[in-house]
């Protein structure tokens, strides 16, 4: 039987088409077949195929290592160690970086990018008169240090753990497979980035917070840390859960996220068969969705009670946890083609051959869950580190090292800057402690962060996508950033927290953050604005520009409000002129003041008749809220 088995594995490689990076969705037709008692395979019998000697060769499977920092001709140039890398790279082809941003565009821009918000004016005038050396330093350690930094935080990493609060279905009015406490996820996602929370400890938490109190040396309040497990308490529910076969739909998202998000890999194309580019076996996958398979989704009460599914999901206590918790502990058939009718050997829990040293370790504590979140946190996983600092350099200069931030495998992006990203890992682990406070004040420090976005002819004709980093790049705000920022201008935004409300609410002027996300129905004007997908992970978003973005900020109530706010704001005092009010307009939505040409247009515009739908400062209010500046950060 056993080598029949793996005679058919064989034929299934060969025969087996996947393309990389997507979510398999094979058409199952599982039954109970699949739970066959078959032998166990030893965790290196399915992988024989694989040379492991050369495959551990490839660059992101090797350890990174600190690097020596690179000479550089112009040494009065890098303000942080990452600034070497990037300014040998532009002198080997005889380039040079582009002179430092003026102060007005710099606070800009590390507002933002900081906290997903502009300076207020009178942030911008007291940085503008610090005439100090450790000015920007100050005020970039002020921004750190501001709650609104976990909110920013977060909405980067939401969408990365396919955040959402409902289901992509609903059958009636049967809503028992929503998550109306959700917000306790994205809550405490907020307050481990604001208390700069260790990635490492991060990541175990998300994955085994309620078991983390039993491992040693690691501490965890087990009240506070338990709506981590929203990380995959949250996930998909199918409809008819009794079955194997949707199950295993539910264990291919699991294996998807955990793996894309902490390591960069796309384990999940090994579903129904052996990976086509990387050393990923079935029995590799296997093993991992066995992990999840011995685990539950449950609604945790406070009192620790479990509150069945019952038709609505708003039954629920206000302080139950959406979260996993171990189950029925069981090893997974390797399922021949992905179909569990067709059932193969045993694949015992364990983690991945190519990061294990020899052959991996089983898993022995209950479902796995602890010794998984232990093997992805350690320094000597290669990838971790490297992935996540690779998704902060993106989020920052929008574009990251790696190309593809979810996949470092053969089908992927080579680095720009390997040597960079290696020193970057090390120090991430070593240096700062897996602190992304630390990791991020590095990055908005430098000299690499601080140039100017004005590009230039003859340094574009020699690298065009920028991708030696000589200048800084313009970015488009997410969003959550640009609808935050114009209920800043209007001076309508609240900084509450609240449990979830819908974007479209004419009383919501909370942050985009606390939104209701939705798997079933996009709310438009995330989905406008390139918000992406929530029922599957996203390694980064699309950068669209339609029509329909346009005529939002032209049509919808919410900007004409907000439009009536702003101009109210500009005017409310009567005996300012019209000229002060458009240099007050520039400084709050800009940071700047508005060129000659400008101010010149705006007092002939606003000199006009009135409209009789919205006032001339409605309108122009309108204009400057919908403009291409108020959308962009250089």
């Amino acid at each position: 039987m056993k080598v029949l088995c793996q005679a058919l594995i064989r034929v299934d490689r060969w025969l087996g088409l996947c393309r990389p990076g997507l979510r398999m969705h094979c058409g199952l037709t599982i039954t109970v077949m699949g739970l066959l008692a078959l032998p166990v395979l030893s965790p290196a019998a399915p992988d024989d195929d694989f040379n492991w000697v050369k495959e551990q060769q490839f660059w992101s499977f090797r350890a990174p290592v600190a690097q020596i920092r690179p000479a550089v001709k112009n040494k009065r140039w890098p303000s942080q160690p990452l600034d070497y890398f990037v300014l040998a790279r532009i002198e080997q082809r005889a380039l040079s970086p582009t002179p430092a941003a003026d102060k007005r565009t710099l606070i800009r821009r590390v507002s933002f990018d900081l906290t997903g918000l502009p300076p207020t004016p009178e942030e911008t005038g007291a940085f503008l008169r610090d005439g100090r050396a450790e000015a920007y330093e100050r005020l970039v350690d002020r921004l750190l240090a501001s709650p609104r930094f976990g909110e920013r935080m977060a909405s980067i990493w939401l969408p990365v753990a396919r955040y959402a609060e409902d289901q992509a279905h609903q059958v009636g009015d049967d809503t028992k497979f929503f998550y109306p406490n959700a917000h306790k996820y994205r809550d405490w996602v907020i307050h481990a980035f604001n208390r700069d929370l260790a990635y490492d400890q991060f990541i175990r938490l998300q994955l085994a917070a309620d078991k983390m109190a039993e491992s040693s040396g690691i501490s965890s309040d087990a009240a506070g840390d338990l709506p981590a497990l929203g990380f995959l308490g949250l996930g998909p529910k199918y409809y008819n859960r009794d079955r194997l076969d949707v199950m295993a739909d539910e264990w291919e998202d699991r294996v998807d996220t955990v793996t894309r998000s902490f390591l960069g890999l796309t384990v999940a194309c090994a579903r129904c068969h052996d990976h086509k580019f990387d050393p990923i076996s079935t029995g590799d996958y296997y093993a991992l969705a066995g992990v999840f398979a011995s685990t539950k989704m449950v609604n945790k009460s406070p009192g620790g009670d479990v509150e069945k599914d019952a038709g609505k999901a708003a039954k629920l206590n206000s302080g139950t946890v959406h979260m996993i918790e171990d189950g029925a502990v069981t090893n997974l058939n390797v399922f021949v083609r992905g179909k569990v009718d067709r059932p193969g050997p045993v694949a015992a829990r364990r983690f991945l051959r190519i990061l294990s040293d020899g052959d991996p370790a089983l898993f022995h504590d209950g479902s796995g869950r602890r010794e998984l979140a232990e093997a992805i946190a350690s320094r000597r996983n290669p990838l971790t580190a490297r992935v996540m600092v690779n998704r902060l350099w993106g989020t920052f200069f929008g574009q990251p090292l790696v190309a593809t931030p979810s996949n470092f495998g053969h089908s992927g992006v080579l680095p720009t800057h390997p040597e960079l990203l290696d020193d970057l890992a090390v120090r991430f682990m070593n240096g700062d402690g897996w602190s992304v406070k630390k990791f991020v004040r590095e990055i908005v420090l430098s000299s690499t962060y601080r140039q100017g976005s004005r590009t230039d002819i003859a340094k574009s004709a020699a690298d065009a996508p920028n991708d030696l980093l000589w200048h800084m790049n313009r970015r488009r705000l997410t969003v959550e950033q640009w609808r935050d920022a114009v209920l800043f201008a209007s001076g309508r935004l609240a900084f509450d927290e609240a449990r979830t409300l819908d974007l479209d609410s004419p009383t919501n002027r909370l942050r985009t953050v606390y939104g209701k996300v939705s798997r079933m129905k996009l709310n438009d004007l995330l989905m406008q604005f390139d918000y992406p997908d929530a029922n599957v992970h996203a390694e980064k978003r699309s950068l669209t520009t339609t029509a329909p973005q346009k005529l939002f900020m032209l049509n919808s109530p919410f900007m004409v409000e907000q439009s009536r706010a702003l101009a109210a704001r500009l005017t409310v005092n009567a005996r300012e002129t019209n000229r002060s009010r458009v240099g007050k307009a520039y400084e709050l939505l800009f940071a700047r003041e508005p060129e000659r040409a400008e101010l010149a247009a705006a007092l002939q515009f606003l000199g006009k008749s009135e409209n009789p739908t919205l006032s001339r400062w409605e309108q122009y209010a309108q204009i400057l809220l919908a403009s291409n500046e108020m959308l962009y950060v250089d």
